[in-house]
């Protein structure tokens, strides 16, 4: 089975928060590369991965959408020197004093790189409401070590925050680091398209990494709408057991990933990839989305006249943290699912496709 870790490690290691990307799709791209046929970027950065199937044209296809944006900061005014900032995406405040962060100055494409630290006032600085409990975004400073007067002429409002520690390798084969959501998946589809090579497949596969979807699932509609495939499968993070969390919308850690279940997901395409799973003996863990998956599941269920969507979770504790934990196998075991479901699929597959089918109960 590949060795993921090395490019997990340094997707994890770059920034590209919401919006700006770049920094992440430039190591995807690289990595892509040589197991695809073509490879190119939507009009919004997404980017797009096609590996032609051997069917006769023209051919159904298969997408497979993972997001690369991760969360992070952005300055909002300068004061004696130190940062105020804002979330770009769901930022947990209660995490960030001490962490380690990088401020992202200068133009878009000639970017200067200040380490920094994000600092907390002492509770006699605060409003006496603020004084005790977890402090506020709006309350919290970033620190680059300047005096400031450098501050003001490198810093400007809009510039970018994000987050610096590096990858750590845990015991048990998992991983901590900011930003495995949603890079971890990120890695199984790039597991997914390294099982394809050599392996024949009728359906065309198109691998894309998709932009901005914690700021609103863009990139899902956009690409979604420009490749127009047959069938969607999005790979996503989701909620692992973990201090605290232990009740039904949680999952094992390193028991595979999970099939979910509910209004976004086609039941025909949930029964393919469980009945799938069971047969490779892959372990699984079913998940349960009643209302909106809050992924770009929502988006290539919508598009046009609506896609047949599927969406697998790999576990993820510690959720929008700089650090996130998630186990290899896990990203491992969903690549290698994906890679036999779209190694199967024939080109009469969409006629066995009906909404009534509906799942066991």
């Amino acid at each position: 089975m590949t060795d993921i870790l090395p490019f997990l490690k340094e997707l994890l290691s770059a920034p590209g928060l919401s919006g700006y990307e770049d920094p992440a799709a430039q190591i995807i791209e690289k990595q892509w590369r040589p197991l695809v046929h073509e490879i190119s970027r939507s009009k919004i950065g997404s980017l797009h991965g096609l590996r032609r199937g051997a069917g006769k044209a023209p051919r159904p296809s298969v997408m497979i959408a993972t997001h690369m944006d991760a969360i992070g900061l952005m300055v909002t005014g300068l004061v004696d020197g130190f940062l105020r900032v804002t979330s770009v995406g769901g930022v947990d405040a209660r995490v960030l004093p001490g962490q380690l962060v990088t401020v992202h100055v200068g133009q878009i494409g000639n970017l200067s790189h200040l380490p920094a630290v994000v600092a907390q006032p002492p509770a006699r600085l605060l409003p006496p409401e603020q004084a005790d409990g977890p402090v506020p975004l709006e309350y919290l400073l970033v620190d680059t070590g300047l005096p400031p007067k450098k501050v003001a002429e490198l810093v400007r409002v809009g510039d970018l925050v994000s987050y610096a520690s590096e990858p750590v390798e845990l015991a048990g084969e998992a991983i901590a680091g900011h930003t495995l959501d949603n890079r971890a998946s990120v890695a199984a589809l790039t597991v997914c398209l390294e099982e394809l090579q050599g392996r024949p497949h009728a359906w065309d596969v198109w691998a894309v990494a998709t932009v901005q979807e914690e700021i609103g699932l863009t990139g899902g509609y956009t690409s979604a709408y420009e490749l127009h495939p047959t069938i969607a499968l999005v790979v996503d993070v989701t909620f692992a057991k973990g201090p605290g969390a232990n009740d039904w919308q949680t999952v094992p850690l390193g028991k595979g990933p999970t099939l979910c279940m509910g209004p976004n997901i086609h039941p025909a395409l949930f029964n393919s990839l469980k009945e799938l799973a069971d047969k490779l003996e892959i372990p699984y863990t079913l998940e349960y989305a009643p209302r909106h998956t809050g992924t770009d599941t929502f988006a290539t269920q919508v598009v046009a006249e609506g896609i047949p969507s599927a969406l697998f979770g790999i576990p993820l504790r510690y959720m929008h943290t700089p650090v996130e934990v998630a186990a290899l196998k896990d990203i491992q075991r969903a690549g290698r699912l994906m890679a036999e479901f779209i190694a199967g699929l024939t080109p009469d597959f969409m006629e066995k496709i009906t909404w009534d089918k509906q799942p066991p109960c």
